[in-house]
């Protein structure tokens, strides 16, 4: 596998608060990486730098070959093939699901183009019975696979998906990490955000953990998970807690 994402030396403050400190990660092209912490560990402020919405203060990515540069926007970012969804899903409300995917295709391709991959796209994310349906109306499930399906329009190599089992139910989550799986075997590459451990375990192949916007370890999912360090810094409560996060 080649590298598909390098992160060397990142730091970025506000306000004086360190939020990430010589942070430092290759991910391999078409992996699927779980980023894991507490809360305020530096996951969504990584996430916001790679996809530019941040600017670091130091530091260098490297993404597909190209390093990315502090003046590019989320947009050109996105044309270089990084995608990413939000914590609160955001797809256009006053759309329907067919128009949200659509819209985003009609960018690139004419209109019988955008038409069948909007279709395609429809039919993988399971959202084609429901493309004529406002998407304002949808479950928050259902939201946050339009969401998924509207960053699969703009045909990415990485996604990065920022605790997107939140708020689900059991059965809600196994659906949504099938389809991530699906998304995973198009060859595309996944940084996985997530506080729900049995999800991380479930799909990432390998994880990083983050303290205090500092790297503090990496390794297989349940390799980290019962590594002390971690349990100490993360979960606080030992193996049996994390195993039940």
């Amino acid at each position: 596998m080649s590298i598909l994402l390098e992160v060397n030396d990142l730091s970025i403050s506000f306000a004086g608060i360190k939020a990430v400190q010589h942070l430092s990660f290759k991910m391999e092209d078409g992996e699927i990486l779980g980023l894991i912490g507490p809360n305020g560990s530096g996951k969504s402020t990584t996430v916001n730098l790679i996809s530019g919405a941040y600017k670091p203060d130091s530091g260098v990515m490297v993404f597909n070959g190209h390093t990315l540069h502090s003046k590019e926007t989320m947009a050109q970012r996105s044309h270089l093939g990084i995608g990413r969804t939000f914590q609160t899903p955001k797809p256009f409300g006053n759309m329907t699901v067919y128009d949200n995917i659509f819209t985003v295709f009609l960018q690139r391709y004419g209109f019988k183009e955008a038409d069948v991959r909007t279709r395609e796209i429809l039919e993988m994310s399971q959202l084609q019975n429901l493309s004529g349906m406002m998407s304002s109306k949808l479950s928050i499930e259902k939201r946050k696979w339009l969401d998924l399906a509207r960053v699969l329009a703009t045909e990415p190599r990485l996604i990065m998906m920022d605790e997107v089992m939140a708020g689900l139910n059991p059965n809600e989550m196994e659906g949504s990490l099938e389809f991530i799986r699906e998304i995973n075997k198009k060859g595309i590459a996944i940084l996985f955000i997530e506080h729900v451990m049995k999800a991380v375990v479930s799909v990432c192949h390998r994880a990083i953990v983050l303290n205090g916007g500092r790297f503090l370890a990496e390794g297989e999912p349940e390799e980290v998970l019962n590594n002390p360090v971690v349990i100490q810094a993360y979960i606080g409560g030992g193996k049996k807690d994390a195993a039940q996060h």
